[in-house]
């Protein structure tokens, strides 16, 4: 009796080409639907913690070079393009290097005007109303905790969402110069808005490209206070924050 082995060649092609089709599939969805982040900062706390992981739609603004795996030059400007709305959560490649994936929330549209005076924030020359809600309970490194006071800010076009004063409404960014946001670009704030580089920092930030957007910040899919190593399944119960599985960002 003579064995066929004429199969495993086929088997292996089969397998490779699995993978291929794998890879290709992962590579779309990233590019042209949903990719993968987490946060690293604190700078968008309370809405975002250090450990967070998220979904971020690259539909929701169109398309551009950095909407590729390394920023590939394939396009110039953008696509199937829509314009952010004040409030959103968006991603962006910081416009100092191009390559450093920043997030925070969309302050100022083309023309608008920014200031900040004594920690609050004037749009177009208007107070934007803030609320005091329940001080934000933050976990120290010596598992001790610190209070922050936290605020509801109320955007004009109806969108609210959470800001942390750490150091009060004297901080280093809470009085600012005018800033007027030019023609096809953006001005970024985080929420914690004493401990974040964005917008208010120039040359490091400063305003946003239109073409420099990679998406919007949509569902936090896990989170982590990272007491626990990957490989330490027991303490899994205490490192993964099971509240805030599944939130959308607002």
């Amino acid at each position: 009796m003579v064995k066929n082995n004429s199969s495993k060649p086929n088997s292996l092609v089969d397998t490779v080409k699995t993978v291929v089709y794998a890879v290709l599939i992962a590579l779309v969805i990233r590019t042209f639907g949903f990719e993968p982040f987490n946060i690293p900062s604190g700078s968008m706390i309370p809405t975002l913690l250090v450990g967070d992981y998220l979904f971020v739609s690259k539909s929701e603004y169109g398309y551009s070079k950095h909407s590729f795996p390394l920023s590939l030059p394939l396009m110039n400007g953008r696509i199937f393009e829509s314009q952010p709305k004040r409030g959103d959560v968006a991603v962006f490649k910081l416009p100092s290097d191009n390559t450093t994936d920043y997030i925070k929330r969309i302050v100022g549209l083309p023309g608008d005007t920014i200031r900040m005076k004594s920690g609050r924030l004037y749009l177009n020359g208007i107070l934007v109303k803030r609320e005091k809600v329940n001080d934000f309970v933050q976990i120290e490194r010596n598992s001790g905790t610190r209070l922050i006071p936290q605020y509801m800010e109320f955007f004009p076009n109806g969108t609210q969402h959470l800001i942390s004063e750490s150091w009060g409404d004297q901080g280093p960014l809470d009085n600012t110069i005018l800033f007027k946001v030019p023609s096809d670009h953006y001005f970024a704030m985080g929420d914690n808005r004493d401990n974040s580089q964005d917008s208010r920092v120039f040359p490091e930030v400063g305003f946003i490209p239109r073409e420099n957007l990679v998406g919007k910040a949509k569902i936090l899919f896990f989170s982590t206070n990272g007491k626990a190593r990957i490989w330490e399944v027991w303490n899994w119960p205490i490192s993964i924050r099971f509240e805030r599985l599944l939130q959308k960002i607002i």
